[in-house]
């Protein structure tokens, strides 16, 4: 996967959930998003679902079996924007 996407996709958490403490650079590729990682929690989930919608044309239900694997770090993330973005 690409380091730009990467790139978008830490600006995109940064700004779209509002993470004014968090710096691009102190996001790790391979950490966890929620609990002990980032610290985003369900609500975040559903902001990121909306701001992937809107950046890529991905829809990700809750109903969804793979949301723990997608949501687990930053890299399952991009790679599974990779596999099915549509824009």
């Amino acid at each position: 996967m690409s380091d730009v996407l990467i790139t978008e996709l830490k600006t995109l958490l940064i700004e779209g959930l509002h993470l004014e403490d968090v710096e691009p650079e102190e996001i790790v590729v391979e950490e966890p998003l929620f609990g002990d990682g980032l610290g985003l929690d369900s609500i975040d989930a559903l902001e990121i679902a909306v701001l992937l919608d809107r950046q890529y044309g991905i829809k990700i239900t809750s109903e969804d079996d793979r949301n723990q694997q997608i949501f687990a770090s930053l890299n399952s993330l991009a790679t599974f924007i990779t596999e099915n973005r549509t824009k």
